[in-house]
């Protein structure tokens, strides 16, 4: 197992779906690996359709990537508290992930299409 932090292109195309809608579709999202845990697929600020998220006041911090920003999703069902994920200002090793959201697979469907 390492905690090497590692980011490159996601291949093909992703989409993330919540409530009944596609809140995001993209073929520049990036797969970001670390440690022993799951990729977690991040998605272009252009491919999200942001009007369906607030940012919410929750904040965590990664030692690797830095101050993590949440969002709340609003569908046609309700809320989705802290839904999404972002690094407004990424530590040195993972600014590629600046300007790009992640989403909990808990909480929404992210698959590959």
């Amino acid at each position: 197992m390492t905690d090497k932090l590692e980011i490159h292109k996601a291949d093909g195309a992703w989409v993330v779906r919540a409530g009944g809608a596609v809140i995001a579709e993209s073929r520049d999202a990036l797969e970001v690996t670390e440690g022993g845990t799951a990729p977690v697929v991040y998605f272009p600020r252009e491919d999200v359709a942001m009007a369906f998220l607030d940012a919410s006041d929750s904040r965590t911090a990664c030692p690797r990537k830095g101050e993590a920003q949440y969002y709340t999703l609003h569908t046609k069902s309700g809320e989705i508290a802290d839904a999404a994920w972002s690094y407004e200002a990424p530590l040195p090793g993972a600014e590629r992930l600046a300007g790009y959201l992640a989403f909990y697979p808990d909480k929404v469907t992210v698959e590959l299409l």
